[in-house]
């Protein structure tokens, strides 16, 4: 599983989602979908644009968790 730190990568820079936004060029909505975890997907340039303004390097936002005991369901069957 995927784990975003954006949190507290902006906490540590003492930066408000507000300011990354608008620095970035990004709208805040999509920001805050990405900062709580529910974004389903984040573009290379946008996350070079939130690395080059925050100073950090991406495994410092995304982290992996393995999925308790190895199970990995796929969002397609989960549908079926």
């Amino acid at each position: 599983m995927i784990t975003i730190n954006l949190d507290i990568v902006l906490a540590t820079r003492r930066m408000t989602l507000s300011e990354l936004s608008e620095k970035v060029d990004v709208n805040l909505t999509n920001l805050s979908i990405l900062k709580t975890g529910k974004a389903r997907a984040i573009r290379f340039t946008t996350l070079n644009a939130i690395c080059r303004v925050l100073d950090c390097k991406p495994g410092d936002i995304l982290d992996y968790e393995p999925d308790p005991e190895g199970i990995q369901v796929l969002e397609d069957e989960e549908d079926a």
